[in-house]
């Protein structure tokens, strides 16, 4: 029987939701003079929410047809299954950062599940979206939580090419 071998690349954008007011936009930072002290708290009572780094599982090496998957964990651990032979070390687990009013307990909504697409009409799964996240997170005494993501992808033997697809991350206040 001949091995297959079938590198898929992958991509994972995160797409923002803010939360309270969703009608509140962020100014071009490319449009105001560049400044190198952090950016102070809101005192304006809004969550802004930043994606420091996109999860990206980079390339998979998938041998056969069978089924497989590629864990990415928050601290950066993967692991690998089923038809799945390795993952790349350029995988990057996701960034993000919360800035909003200081020491105000938070909750961060992730979806237990996406769908990622290629350009010729693949589809591959990711779920077990996990965070380095506390069970109450709370914003510090400058007004910002920075966290980590990972997950599971899930792939058939018979899907090959680069997939992309949209996570999107909710943050409110308790």
């Amino acid at each position: 029987m001949m091995e297959r071998r079938v590198f898929i690349a992958l991509w994972l954008l995160a797409a923002v939701a803010l939360a309270p007011a969703p009608s509140a936009l962020a100014q071009c930072r490319l449009c105001s003079t560049p400044t190198t002290a952090p950016e102070a708290a809101t005192a304006d009572g809004l969550i802004h929410l930043e994606v420091d780094a996109a999860l990206d599982f980079d390339r998979l090496i998938v041998l056969g047809r069978g089924a497989g998957t590629a864990k990415l964990g928050p601290d950066g651990s993967s692991q690998t299954t089923g038809t799945v032979e390795s993952l790349s070390g350029r995988a990057m687990v996701g960034e993000a950062r919360v800035r909003g009013q200081p020491g105000r307990a938070i909750r961060i909504d992730l979806p237990r599940r996406i769908e990622l697409y290629s350009a010729n009409g693949g589809r591959i799964t990711i779920d077990e979206i996990t965070t380095d996240l506390q069970s109450v997170p709370r914003l510090d005494a400058s007004g910002t939580l920075s966290f980590r993501f990972g997950g599971r992808i899930s792939v058939r033997g018979d899907e090959e090419g680069d997939f992309r697809g949209d996570l999107p991350i909710t943050a409110e206040y308790l």
